[in-house]
């Protein structure tokens, strides 16, 4: 039976602080227990980075990584009770969310790889990718600023472009920081394959943008508060109708 939530929660401060304490597991039981919306709310807002830079790694669109979001969300309430725990519970809504990603992928029928980056028609290399080694201060400066919100952009292009299983894999462990070991069961892939693409990734990388790309690499697909509190807002509004 799909749980009912309790109450429609309508800003971040609602959500109780003394759930924060609560693993993700007493968090889905006090929802199929209780309906507590601020629960799932809290759920909500602990996987949405992670989430929409998963989906944001398949996809390269952030209005689609935010629907496959919304969508994981909505089919994980559905289906709570399938969820077994007590732990496993971030993999198991990024398996819901790849799922819809990789759906999508498919209905597009088409995928970009790295060498339609790395080898432009008009065969040039982007002037940018010289620059991105006189990225060292950190004093307040309007030209360094844009220049790094260019070089961002290249560095984000040059990830889209990469395979996807190779994409994926990155953004899971340089953005999110996750071991391989969690990389492994977010993806049901084997340890020394989620190695391996790694390694592959990072060389494809460095070898377009060099060595200074790590510098870059936190800030990617930022996730800000407004598109965290759109989100959330949109799942409960569904859930509660």
């Amino acid at each position: 039976m799909t749980p009912k939530l309790r109450k429609l929660v309508t800003s971040q401060s609602s959500a109780s602080s003394a759930l924060e304490p609560l693993t993700d597991y007493d968090l889905v039981l006090r929802v199929l227990r209780e309906g507590d919306a601020a629960a799932f709310e809290l759920i909500m807002r602990r996987h949405n980075q992670r989430l929409y830079r998963l989906a944001r790694s398949i996809l390269k669109n952030p209005t689609d990584a935010e629907d496959v979001v919304q969508e994981t969300y909505v089919t994980a309430f559905q289906k709570l009770e399938s969820f077994r725990g007590p732990s496993g519970f971030s993999a198991w809504l990024a398996k819901i969310a790849l799922n819809f990603a990789y759906r999508r992928v498919r209905r597009r029928g088409r995928v970009v790889f790295f060498e339609d980056f790395v080898s432009p028609p008009n065969g040039e290399g982007d002037p940018l990718i010289s620059r991105i080694e006189n990225i060292e201060s950190s004093e307040p400066n309007p030209e360094l600023n844009v220049q790094i919100a260019e070089l961002r952009q290249l560095l984000e292009s040059a990830i889209d472009a990469l395979p996807i299983e190779f994409r994926t894999v990155f953004i899971l462990a340089k953005v999110e920081g996750q071991s391989i070991k969690e990389i492994a069961e977010t993806l049901s892939l084997n340890e020394q394959t989620v190695k391996t693409r790694l390694f592959r990734a990072k060389k494809k990388l460095q070898e377009t943008l060099g060595d200074a790309f790590d510098e870059l690499v936190p800030s990617l697909h930022s996730f800000d508060g407004e598109r965290c509190d759109r989100i959330v807002f949109r799942v409960l509004a569904k859930l509660t109708q």
